[in-house]
């Protein structure tokens, strides 16, 4: 007999059917908690070192603890969730479920967008040991503070979206689910070679580097939301869908299926491009670790000339990096029209340390320059005032971050995650498998 509820509804239903009895969601259930665990446990011990040293006073939980715990979802995305995403699609397949749901009628968008729920809807269940790890902080007294955790848990969401699209895409567009599982595995190794490609390179590549998934999730984690990084990611993750949607059409020509994907590529890339240009961003950690003092930052929005910085430092040389992180991705915030120039002659800068000039770091705003050669916050906001001509500001101490430190042991947390969790899944996945099959 037909069902009477609303097509959408019915494949909602299959779908979370489905996703009960399949054993690679049951599996990432399981994995999550050893690794959240070992994640969490980690770092709840470094952290009650540095308490107890000299260093506790700047220390944030979002960089001990939660950067840390959540690795382990990043870790899981990448290497579990695809599993799921492509068995979910693949086993339709296979099953011939696909031509049952031809038979509902429904837009092959709307098919993705019901798989596409349910597995997002299963990939927050899979987050509920890093939410307890949250739980546990709680109760040993750490903080907690909502607008960084809120960034947090958008990226990891964020990321998994894009697992989920690629992993679609991936098995809409190959016969085999082992296939499709290598086809994600090589396009995830190649956001991999891309960073490591725009760490050596610089330039063009390494901005489309911190498009990737891997820097988007590193941005998340210390609570910096750029406007620019979430469109492109919600791009991507569109165009993966409409992808899904536009090769699991049967009975459609592979010529036409082929000219349409090929249009959907066009439109996406015009999209990616389009969506950079978006200069809006957020510090939402609570020490502000991705900012420069706000007085600091009021002083350089008053800078009514472009600022140019010429940096004389291989890529590779370990005092670019320092620069990078220290000053200028901070700088490039406050400044959207900031002009960066990298000089160098080879990309290691081993023989070019006895070269005049090499480290170098020269300033130039409205016809005047200075060089400096220090790669931190300070020095380089001394020179821009220095080249700008005018007075620093001066800093409320009232408003820098003191640190939240804390010196105690994760008590209960590896009976919890590596054990308690454990046989706790393992005994829901036999008593639903057992129900549904």
């Amino acid at each position: 007999m037909p069902s009477r509820k609303p097509p959408f509804v019915w494949l909602l239903e299959k779908e979370w059917r489905e996703l009960l009895v399949s054993k690679s969601w049951w599996v990432l259930l399981i994995a999550m908690g050893p690794l959240v665990g070992v994640s969490f446990i980690g770092a709840v011990h470094t952290y009650a070192e540095v308490s107890a040293g000299q260093g506790g006073e700047t220390l944030s939980p979002l960089i001990g603890i939660w950067g840390p715990t959540f690795s382990a979802c990043e870790l899981a995305a990448v290497f579990l969730l695809p599993f799921v995403a492509i068995r979910m699609l693949a086993g339709d397949r296979q099953s011939g479920a696909m031509k049952l749901e031809l038979q509902q009628g429904m837009s092959p968008l709307w098919r993705v967008a019901a798989k596409s729920l349910i597995l997002l809807a299963g990939w927050l269940l899979a987050m509920a040991p890093a939410l307890i790890a949250l739980l546990l902080w709680k109760l040993y007294g750490g903080t907690l503070w909502a607008p960084e955790l809120a960034a947090l848990l958008a990226g990891h969401i964020l990321n998994a979206l894009l697992t989920i699209a690629l992993g679609t895409a991936t098995a809409s567009l190959t016969e085999h689910p082992s296939t499709a599982a290598i086809l994600t595995l090589a396009v995830t190794i190649g956001t991999w070679i891309l960073n490591f490609f725009g760490a050596i390179q610089g330039g063009f590549w390494e901005r489309a580097a911190s498009y990737t998934p891997a820097a988007m999730v590193a941005e998340f984690q210390h609570g910096l939301v750029r406007l620019s990084t979430v469109l492109v990611s919600l791009t991507l993750v569109a165009a993966g869908l409409a992808l899904t949607a536009v090769w699991i059409r049967l009975g459609v020509t592979l010529r036409r299926r082929a000219m349409e994907a090929a249009a959907l590529t066009i439109l996406a890339t015009a999209a990616v491009f389009a969506s950079v240009t978006a200069t809006p961003n957020w510090d939402l950690s609570e020490s502000r670790g991705n900012s420069f003092p706000r007085a600091e930052e009021r002083q350089l929005r008053t800078l009514r000339q472009p600022l140019r910085i010429e940096v004389h430092l291989a890529p590779e040389d370990p005092r670019r990096a320092d620069l990078e992180l220290q000053a200028l991705s901070k700088l490039r915030r406050v400044l959207p029209g900031l002009r960066v120039d990298y000089v160098a002659a080879t990309s290691s800068g081993l023989f070019e340390q006895t070269r005049p000039g090499y480290g170098e770091i020269r300033y130039y705003l409205g016809g005047r320059s200075t060089m400096s050669r220090v790669t931190t916050a300070e020095g380089v906001l001394e020179s821009i005032w220095s080249v700008a001509g005018i007075e620093p500001p001066k800093t409320d101490d009232d408003t820098v971050f003191r640190g939240h430190p804390l010196a105690v042991q994760a008590t209960g947390a590896a009976e919890l995650f590596c054990a308690v969790w454990p046989v706790s899944i393992l005994a829901g996945a036999l008593l639903v498998r057992r129900r549904f099959l």
